[in-house]
Formats: C-alpha cells, structure tokens, sequence
C-alpha cells in the first residue's frame, strides 16, 4: 500500500508544473545547488521560482538516476551447492555440508556485521531535531505535527490564554509565544513579495558597464532646454537621421568612448516627486547656470534638492559666448554652496559651455563619462528585468503607458511585469527614436505598452515569471494601499517629534527654513544649528528668502522635513499641498518662539497650544470708498471662505502689512455672515485704509488643538 501511494504521488508530481525550489526540496538540496546543477543539464531557467513542466522533470529524474553510482554490496562468500555427482559419498557429502554450513555462518555475519555499525552511525545522526512549523498552520495540523489530539491542543491553548478553534490558523506571534512550551521552532512565512521578487546578490563576474542616468537641472530661462537640444543635435550616431525625435523623456546620446542616457523631468517639482517614491535613478545631475545671471533662487533649490538625493553635481557654465558673462563670479557665489571648483582645490567640476553657439558640448559629455567612470556603474544583464517608471500616461489608442527605465537585467517583449499597483506584460517597447525594439538591456528608456493601469512616476518596475505572480502581487499592493489610504499617515512634526525620538524611528530632523531677508534666514539657520544633540541632529537642508512655497512643500513631503517661515506665510498653492501631503508648516514673527518650539518638541515639553487654522483666501480686485467704513476691498475669494469679526491680515507679495478683524462682510448690497469660494464680496476693515489692488486678505481663526499621539 506504501509503495502504491508513493508512485500515485510520484505520478501526480510528473503530471502537473511544480517549481525548481520544490523539486529541489524534494531532493533534499539547496535552491542554489540545484538551479546551478538545472544550469548544468543545460535547462534555460532564471531563479529558483521558475517552473518546470513535466517532459523536463522526467529530463531532470533520468540525469540524476544516470549520475548516481551503482549501489556498493559487501562482497559475498561463494558457496558452492553440492554436486548431484557427489551422492554417492555419503561422508564426503556430510563434510561438505559442514564447510557449507560453517562458511553460510560467515556469511551471515559478513553481512549483519556492517549494518550493526552503520545502525550506530544513524543513532549517532539521529539526533532528536527541533521541529519547524510554519505560520498559517491550523490549530490540528499543529497537534498532529507535534503528537497532540486536537481537543487536548485546545486546552492547551486555552490554558495559555489562547482561545482558538480546530481550523483556525496561527499567526507568526501566536507560534513564536507557545514554541517554548511545546518544543518546536516557528518559522515566519514569507510574504507574496518576498517570495515573487526575492534578489539574489550578482556575481562579479556577470556585472557589465552600464551607462550614466543624467538630469539636468537649474533656473528657469538658464538654457537647460537649449543644452537638451545642442546635446542631441551633437549626437554623432544620429547626424543621417537628423536632429532626434523625443518620443519619452529619456533618451540615448552614443558617444565614441561610452553612451550617455539623459532623464527628461519636467522641473524639480517632477525630480523630487520620483525621490519621495524611493526612486534613486539619477546617477549624475548637471546644474545649468547662466554665466551672466548667476546664483538665482531656482538654482539654490535646484542644488539642495541634488544634495537631498545624493548624487554628484556637475556645472554647467551656460551663456559664455554674452558679453557680460561673470564665470569666476557665478563660481564664488557656487563656493559659497559647498560647490568650489577643481581649480580652487575643490571636487566640482565647472564646464563653461555655450548651448546656442555649441560651444563645450563635447568636452561637457566628455567629463560626464569621466565621473560615470569614477562611479563604476555596472549591472547584471542576464537576470528578470528591474527598473523605474519615469512618466506614465493614459493614450487614447494604446491604453496605459510608461516610460521605463530598466536599471538591470534585460526587458523582453512578452515579459510579465509588476510596478506599483498594476500588472501587465510588455506588448511593445518603443525607444527614444520612436523604433520597435524586442529587447532592452539595463540602461535603456524605453517605453512600454501592456499596463493594466497608469503607474506613479518612480514605482520600481519589475519582471516575473508568470502574470499569474504578476496579478497576485498587483491585487496585494492594491489592498495595501486602500488599507493605507483608509488609515492616518504619519509625517514628523512638532507635536509628536519626541514621542518618534524616544521610540527611535528619528534620529535627525530636517527642516526647511524661509524667510522676509538674507539675514533673518541666516539667523534661524545658526540658532537651529545650535540646537543638535547627539540624539537628534537638526539638518536645515533648504533655506531661502522668499514666501514658502508648493515646491517647499514637496521637499518637505519627500525628505520627511518640517517647514519653518519667519515673517514670511504660504501661498495658496502650498496651502493645498500642505493639506493633500500633511506636512507641518508653521510660520513665526518672533524668532524666539521658533526656537523655543523646536527645542521644546525635541526634549518633549511641547504644551497643548492655541494653533493658527487659516479659514479662506481673498484677492483685492477693486476698491471702493464709503463715508463711513472708509475704504472697502471688492475681493475675490479664490480658497476656503470668508467669515465676518474672524481675525484677517493683509498680504502684498507674502509680506505682511496689517493684522486685523473682518468688521464688515457684503455680498453685493446684502450683509452676510460668511462668503465661500469663487464668490465676489466686499470686505472692510477698520482702521486700515491702505488696500491696494492684487493684495492677498487671508481670513484665519485661533482653535486649541490637543496634542495627537500618532
């Protein structure tokens, strides 16, 4: 009956698709040993979660029956059967049935002796083993493994505290308290994720060069674009096809000692959105300045957030061929960023180049290869494909599509994939000249069809096996993400700073600083500074002059910052991007109470306090003159609502001029107590007169908000 079940379950094995590292569990090797032995009976599989289908399991069982060396017997002592010749001699037939006799006794023990010893080795190996049982395991499953009755397991655990039925599985927790008592060994399951995306480290030898990922940053009107053009006008490769054609916002420049692949994001915005996702795709970032205009507020946040990513900078000297052009001047105000040339025995390198005369655009590639050298940037080819989406959109005639950056192994058409929340399998792949291509080695945009949905610009991309694994995976993320979206998200702020510190979930604090002048800014810069401790380190990794604005908000959203204003207050659009990112933004007038509040969340002493909540949003439109109210401000109200006798400042280009109360409230001739959105008021304030059209009245109250323990 044994042996009939066995070759029952046997056939069913041979009959049905069974993975490698099951079949290697079933011969008792490791994954590794046995995709490399696969490797050698030269079946093409990829890893270990591959599948087999039953001609090559039959393959696989045949090799290792062939490989197998013949079992070794002990040598037998030949016995010689009396002769049927010899009867007649009844006492040479008796001594020869003796000597039989004697020598089936040596035999016998020949043969019983060695098991004898080969019994005391296998005691000797049979240690008693701990026994592993895996999470998931149902209450009876868990008796029977262990030589429990499954009423007797139940009071077991009820007698722990542990109510559960026959059938309810144990979680990891739960096992891991009672091993102890029962004398097993939990063992963690893996997740669906771990299992389909489990990354083997690459070996040295399979590692091959790859190009750079380059982005291009800088102020606006600096001639970023004009450097995209003149790069790709200089591409040599292309000179017969002409100027090339951006078909996605990546592309390949081929050079005669390496290619370069430059990543076209639309602003930083865009640059610090792929970073707040977890994407590190940028290997070198070229900081384009204007040699005539200098250091303008869009570089300096173009720098920090290059810094914020941690990637080498590189200068581009732009507009060199203007006659007012001030190279040595841009590079002092550069040094005063932590950006000192090589001349000036820094580590940055300054490029003076010209985009519109395409002067220094060769020797600008050049130096990019260098420092990609310097990198040593590598990846290995012959694996599943790994990358990250750049851009996604939604085409009418081909559905969903993405921009991929495959960052390595190789891409292939009909290839299942997962990224972020969708799945699909590559349909077509198109490059940066608009050509179908079959393949995509790392380091090459190409952009993808096949997409069950639009994916989020940064959400890694990755290869499986099967679009089974795929959708699975795809439907778990998409559970994940309801659950996270239906529960409160955590972001640093003042009020639970200290709560994170003590758990250890915070060991520095990054905060964003802006204010009214240089000054002020520098002043709040060094007094936080000051603040460190070896527990908490402040990093100011952003600091301008300036309102605060929806890209501070987005810094802050990627970097996990606060943000601080000192005599400055948001715009409307950082006002909305503060409340869809939930990011702390505070603004101060006494740079006392901004120390004060920073240094008191760090050592906990933050009190429950009266919090500004900004109510609603008016622009000046016109004025109007009455004789008793005096000036009145005809407004629009373009966020949130106005209310009558709540408190209203004035702000002209996010500067405050006047703090006061809403005295008087009209909607066309009729008193009102409240005005929403996109309705026209009048508004008058006493006491002040001094309305000037485009001034921005924003309407706010003061609530006690308790502290929140997140």
């Amino acid at each position: 009956m044994m042996k009939s079940s066995q070759t029952k379950q046997s056939e069913n094995t041979k009959n049905k698709k069974i993975r490698v590292y099951e079949l290697a569990k079933q011969y008792g090797v490791s994954s590794k040993e046995f995709v490399e032995e696969l490797h050698g009976y030269g079946i093409p599989i990829k890893n270990h979660m591959s599948t087999l289908d039953p001609e090559t399991v039959q393959l696989i069982e045949t090799e290792r029956n062939a490989a197998k060396p013949p079992p070794t017997e002990p040598p037998e002592a030949k016995v010689e059967p009396p002769s049927t010749s010899t009867k007649k001699k009844t006492k040479k037939s008796k001594k020869v049935a003796a000597v039989s006799t004697i020598d089936e006794a040596k035999v016998v023990e020949a043969k019983t002796e060695p098991p004898k010893e080969d019994a005391t080795i296998s005691e000797e190996k049979t240690v008693p083993t701990v026994p592993q049982i895996q999470e998931g395991v149902t209450v009876g499953l868990l008796a029977s493994e262990i030589g429990f009755k499954g009423t007797e397991m139940i009071m077991r655990l009820m007698k722990l505290g542990i109510m559960a039925s026959i059938n309810q599985r144990l979680d990891y927790e739960t096992l891991q308290a009672i091993s102890d008592q029962f004398g097993f060994e939990a063992v963690r399951k893996l997740t669906l994720e771990e299992q389909i995306l489990q990354d083997e480290p690459d070996d040295a030898a399979n590692l091959l060069a790859r190009s750079p990922v380059i982005t291009i940053m800088g102020h606006v009107d600096h001639g970023k674009t004009s450097l995209l053009d003149a790069i790709r006008q200089s591409n040599v490769m292309d000179t017969e096809a002409g100027q090339i054609t951006q078909h996605i916002g990546a592309y390949h420049v081929e050079l005669e000692s390496g290619s370069v692949v430059f990543l076209d994001t639309p602003g930083h915005a865009a640059f610090t959105a792929m970073r707040a996702r977890g994407a590190q795709v940028t290997d070198i970032v070229v900081l384009v300045v204007a040699a005539d205009d200098g250091v303008m507020p869009q570089t300096v946040e173009a720098l920090n957030h290059a810094k914020a990513a941690g990637v080498p900078i590189l200068v581009a000297l732009n507009k060199m061929d203007v006659e007012n052009a001030r190279p040595d001047y841009v590079k002092q105000q550069l040094a005063e960023y932590d950006l000192v040339p090589e001349e000036w025995g820094g580590q940055t390198i300054f490029v003076e180049i010209s985009a519109k005369e395409r002067i220094g655009i060769e020797e600008l590639l050049e130096m990019l290869l260098l420092e990609a050298e310097l990198l040593e940037l590598s990846a290995n080819p012959n694996k599943p494909a790994r990358g990250t989406v750049a851009e996604a959109k939604l085409d009418k005639g081909r559905g969903p599509v993405a921009t991929v950056l495959v960052q390595s192994g190789t891409l292939q058409v009909g290839d299942a994939f997962v990224a972020g929340r969708y799945y699909g399998k590559v349909r077509a792949m198109i490059n940066d000249r608009g050509q179908r291509v079959k393949n995509a080695p790392p380091s090459t945009p190409v952009e993808v069809l096949g997409f069950t949905g639009v994916p989020e610009a940064g959400d890694q991309f990755f290869a499986v096996d099967s679009e089974r694994d795929a959708r699975a995976l795809s439907e778990s993320r998409q559970e994940q993400h309801r659950a996270t979206q239906l529960g409160p998200q955590s972001r640093v702020s003042l009020d639970d700073l200290f709560d994170q510190i003590r758990e250890g979930d915070i060991k520095e604090l990054n905060i964003i600083v802006k204010g009214d002048v240089q000054g002020s800014v520098e002043a709040v810069f060094d007094s936080l500074q000051r603040l460190s401790t070896d527990e908490v380190k402040i990093n100011v990794i952003h600091q301008a002059v300036g309102g605060i604005t929806e890209t501070d908000v987005l810094l802050a959203s990627a970097s996990n910052a606060i943000v601080v204003g000192f005599n400055v207050h948001p715009t409307t659009g950082a006002l909305i991007a503060k409340e869809n990112e939930d990011i702390d933004v505070r603004t101060y007038s006494v740079i006392y109470d901004l120390i004060s509040d920073v240094q008191s969340a760090m050592e906990g002493l933050l009190e429950p306090e009266v919090r500004e909540v900004v109510v609603g949003r008016g622009i000046v439109r016109e004025l109007f003159r009455t004789p008793r109210m005096g000036t009145i401000a005809g407004s629009y109200v373009n966020w949130g609502r106005i209310i009558r006798n709540y408190a209203l400042r004035v702000l002209r280009d996010n500067r405050l001029i006047y703090e006061g109360q809403v005295d008087s409230l009209r909607h066309f001739k009729d008193d009102v107590t409240e005005v929403q959105a996109n309705y026209e008021c009048g508004i008058g304030v006493s006491a002040f007169d001094d309305f000037k059209v485009d001034d921005v009245l924003e309407c706010y109250t003061h609530e006690r908000i308790p502290r929140s323990l997140r």
